[in-house]
């Protein structure tokens, strides 16, 4: 048949059952993404004789002589491949001004939703937007793209500043909004197999046999592999610097099978419709054992082992002996048993908070393929390119030379993609076969077989004098790891770290578990813990106010740690972490001046509250993170090349912008190579909210050094002193004497970063809500996040960071669960089944950063990736509280219980304890 897309004719053949996403792709037409393939994300959004429809949703067949506009061709007629317009159309143009977009995954489908939109339709942009979803932003600016409204970012005291002053746009924005950027699948990969993976059935069971011949039979199937083919060696899935910081338990392919969804077996193929074929007609026999799907019952003596050994590590040996215990975390400083008698009001509540699912709207992908020179290499969806290319030398025995690992852009992260999930079994088949391959899971895979935050069940005991001040902190936590301890101990010990250090209090213990469960693994999320026990401990926090009769703020103003004073967890141990600046009395100020406003009006009949809570964050991970980044002069232009990966996290602008000053120069002159094990040397990754504060602190240093290198060539010239030399654009100057950069030669800087010592941010959440009691629905009428950033590199992005973090977390705080039945199976492994926030569920926040300056981080910042989040689910609990009289003690408040807890603290008519 013959269609027309963007102006180009095309001759195709379809095959059957083809949607008309697949093939658009096919065609070279990248922009069209896929994030669910089952018309629930809007990601693939395409205009079709000029009507907006979701491309997965359209066979392929029905694009027959008809026209056909991709986000690429929006602007004007072009071809597959051609660069960037001239000429954005206005709604992309739009996008760029507003920069409507963080990973800018969702963005081509955002963009072509809304140029299709009448004056009618855009003065409703929740109805309008309902199908297309956004992981990064937090939608405000996304609609103020469509509405036209360019981005003024908040300044220090909340004001308006002049739009964009300090904030430059992303440096890949026109190639985002015009379907240029280019992500892991977005390339030609010539003669590519395909790869599907069949999962196990069973939450825990035992392959007897693995029968292939019919699969091998189905035409273009090209091989099976199982574990017989794979290396019978012990890795993690999780990725730290310390390889030693994880348990190694897990194999590319494991004859045992630990959580339904688990990889059985892989097919290769010529099609992906083949490999899908040859999955199902593998043959497998299963020795069913017992599985423990409850976290509660992992460690009784009977209890079904996950792991008949413990996973080999280099933590200290256990206290506990039980196999199904992952990891630990015991402490105590002063003595709380006294602490808790000497008080005169004691909190005691059990919280728990739920599993959730990263949802980024790229999944993990890679594809793999041997070079001219014969290297293994990686393309893939990761926010870790060297430590998974490292993982990969030992894994296969290769070395590092041998192995490139490249990212193209990413499409979300959120902690999800710091593991190696496709990557190993990609390499596996490249070795296996000789021949590239693809491999990209569905969304349904994306639930049922990746990773999520980890469960947690947080019981907690506060102690307090009649004036407010803490006598004892004591906190029990329980946290399900899965099947796998990819995070298992970083988690438990982060969660239980900070979320005490950040009050004073001279008797504070922790009991910890992270145990084993034959269920889908967790691992790192953004917060990587500490959003389970915030939510726990700043809930007590508000039942101890109450008890008190103080104010909230001034309770936490009484307890909080102050410059000075030691940041003291469980342990007295010298480390690392200190007050680089500390901005957490302005936060908590701004909050409650802004809660002191009457709130917006409720429906008659809705009862109203308001509630805060606060957090504090290292702002990088312990035990070494590391960076290098080099920076030359070429041809008159500077390049820079540094290892971190961009994925809506922001670092690509705030590394140019960095540089530039530097260099005394603007960030539309840095030229930035990243994601790429050929790039530098190395760099740990980006996460641990490290991508400035680390890898950004070696730019720096990079661009310094290379600055002074220039003042010193241009003194040469010129006849002076180094120190009279200033650069200035595009040249070094000297009173009335000028050097062009382009006659100084070519010129190179490296700068490293180590990532101690290290800083700490806060964060202040505070909400206004309305609670209708006959159905337990929830309405926010005011949501204001006051943030200690360090000096705000980038308002505008970091206020996104910040807008994106609070409307994650209000998914997880209000419907997000992945559910997990009594088979072990997922429940909820969809877009129509989890939901995730669109346009209309998102209150704006307003977003007020504290003025301080960081003495460790790069130039004054600090980090504000990861910690918005984590005091959300407490400062929302603690309004519906504030209006209805019930505490919630467990995530997500769903209406319906929120209306039997209304109900139950009516009828008894008095607070519900919990024990």
């Amino acid at each position: 048949m013959r269609l027309t897309v963007n102006g180009t004719s095309h001759e195709v053949a379809p095959r059957p059952g083809q949607s008309l996403r697949t093939l658009l792709r096919e065609l070279g037409w990248f922009g069209v993404k896929k994030g669910c393939d089952a018309g629930d994300c809007g990601a693939c959004t395409i205009h079709l004789d000029g009507e907006p429809l979701h491309a997965c949703l359209v066979p392929a067949f029905r694009a027959a002589e008809r026209q056909v506009t991709t986000v690429e061709g929006l602007a004007g007629p072009c071809a597959p491949g051609d660069g960037v317009p001239d000429a954005l159309h206005p709604v992309q143009a739009a996008f760029v001004a507003a920069q409507g977009f963080q990973c800018g995954f969702c963005t081509p489908g955002m963009v072509m939703t809304a140029a299709a939109l009448d004056q009618g339709q855009s003065r409703d942009l929740s109805a309008a937007l309902k199908g297309n979803l956004c992981r990064c932003t937090g939608y405000r600016s996304i609609a103020d793209a469509i509405e036209g409204i360019a981005d003024a970012a908040a300044g220090m005291d909340g004001s308006p500043v002049a739009p964009c002053r300090h904030s430059p746009p992303a440096p890949a924005s026109a190639a985002v909004v015009s379907g240029r950027a280019r992500y892991t699948l977005d390339r030609d990969l010539p003669g590519a197999l395909h790869l599907k993976v069949l999962r196990s059935p069973h939450p825990h069971a035992r392959i007897v046999r693995i029968d292939t011949a019919a699969a091998l039979a189905v035409p273009g199937v090209v091989r099976v592999l199982t574990h017989a083919d794979a290396p019978d060696r012990l890795f993690s899935t999780a990725r730290h610097q310390n390889p030693g910081d994880d348990a190694s338990d897990t194999r590319v392919l494991d004859p045992v099978l630990r959580f339904v969804g688990q990889r059985v077996a892989a097919v290769l193929a010529e099609t992906e419709a083949a490999a899908a074929a040859g999955c199902r007609a593998l043959i497998v026999d299963y020795e069913v054992l017992p599985a423990c799907l409850d976290p509660e019952r992992a460690l009784d003596p009977d209890a079904p082992l996950v792991h008949g050994a413990r996973p080999t590590g280099e933590d200290a040996p256990p206290l506990h002996p039980h196999p199904n215990l992952a990891a630990e975390a015991h402490g105590e400083i002063g003595d709380v048993a006294a602490g808790l008698a000497a008080a005169d009001v004691v909190h005691e509540g059990t919280y728990r908070s739920q599993r959730i699912q990263h949802a980024h709207l790229e999944t993990h992908a890679a594809m793999g393929w041997r070079d001219p020179d014969g290297r293994l290499v990686l393309r893939s969806s990761t926010q870790v390119p060297f430590l998974t290319r490292d993982a990969l030398c030992a894994l296969f025995d290769l070395p590092r030379e041998k192995i490139r690992v490249e990212c193209g852009r990413v499409g979300g992260g959120f902690g999800g993609k710091q593991e190696m999930l496709t990557e190993d079994l990609v390499a596996l088949a490249v070795l296996a076969t000789g021949r590239p391959v693809r491999w990209e899971l569905t969304r349904t895979e994306q639930f049922t077989a990746t990773t999520t935050r980890h469960p947690m069940r947080v019981r907690v005991r506060l102690g307090a004098r009649a004036d407010g001040t803490l006598t004892a902190i004591d906190l029990q936590v329980l946290s399900n790891t899965g099947a796998y301890g990819n995070h298992a101990g970083g988690v438990l010990h982060h969660g239980c770290n900070e979320v005490i250090a950040v009050y004073r209090c001279a008797n504070k213990r922790v009991e910890g578990y992270a145990v084993h469960t034959h269920t889908l693994p967790a691992g790192a999320f953004r917060g990587y813990g500490l959003s389970q026990t915030i939510f726990a401990v700043e809930s007590a926090m508000d039942e101890l106010a109450r008890a008190l009769d103080l104010d909230p703020f001034e309770l936490r103003r009484r307890n909080v740690v102050r410059p000075g004073d030691p940041m003291v967890s469980t342990s007295l141990e010298p480390h690392d972490v200190q007050y680089g600046s500390y901005g957490l009395d302005q936060c908590l100020d701004a909050v409650a001046a802004s809660l002191a406003e009457p709130p917006p009006p409720a429906p008659a009949g809705w009862r109203t509250g308001s509630g805060m809570a606060l957090s504090m964050i290292d702002t990088i991970p312990p035990r070494g993170h590391f960076a290098e980044a080099r920076i030359a002069l070429e041809d008159g232009r500077y390049v820079l090349r540094v290892g971190t990966v961009e994925f809506g996290n922001g670092t690509s602008t705030v590394h140019g912008q960095i540089a530039a000053e530097a260099l005394a120069t603007t960030p539309d002159r840095i030229s930035l190579r990243q994601g790429d094990t050929d790039a530098v040397p190395h760099d740990t990754g980006a996460y641990g909210s490290t991508g400035i504060v680390v890898a950004g602190q070696a730019t720096w240093r990079a661009a310094e050094t290379l600055a002074a290198l220039l003042r010193e060539r241009a003194a040469a010239r010129l006849g002076v002193d180094p120190a009279a030399c200033r650069l200035d654009g595009d040249g070094v100057s000297a009173g009335d004497a000028r050097v062009r950069l382009a006659e100084l030669g070519p010129a190179e800087a490296v700068g490293h970063a180590d990532g101690s010592p290290r800083s700490v941010a806060f964060n202040v959440q505070g909400f206004q809500v309305a609670v209708r009691p006959e159905t337990g629905e929830v309405r926010i009428l005011r949501s204001v996040h006051a943030a200690d950033a360090g000096r705000v590199m980038n308002p505008v992005q970091c206020r996104g960071q910040i807008e994106g973090g609070v409307a994650q977390a209000l998914g997880a705080a209000l419907y997000e669960d992945l559910a997990i039945d009594a088979a072990g199976r997922v429940a909820t492994p969809t877009f129509r089944t989890y939901h995730i926030p669109a346009l209309a569920d998102v209150p704006r926040t307003e977003v007020i950063f504290a003025d301080t300056h960081d003495a460790v981080g790069p130039l004054g910042a600090k980090s504000m990736s990861e910690s918005p989040f984590n005091p959300v689910a407490a400062a929302l609990a603690n309004a519906i509280r504030d209006a209805t009289g019930a505490r919630l003690t467990a995530t997500p408040f769903a209406p319906d219980r929120i209306f039997r807890q209304i109900g139950t603290t009516t009828q008894s008519g008095e607070e519900e304890r919990w024990t």
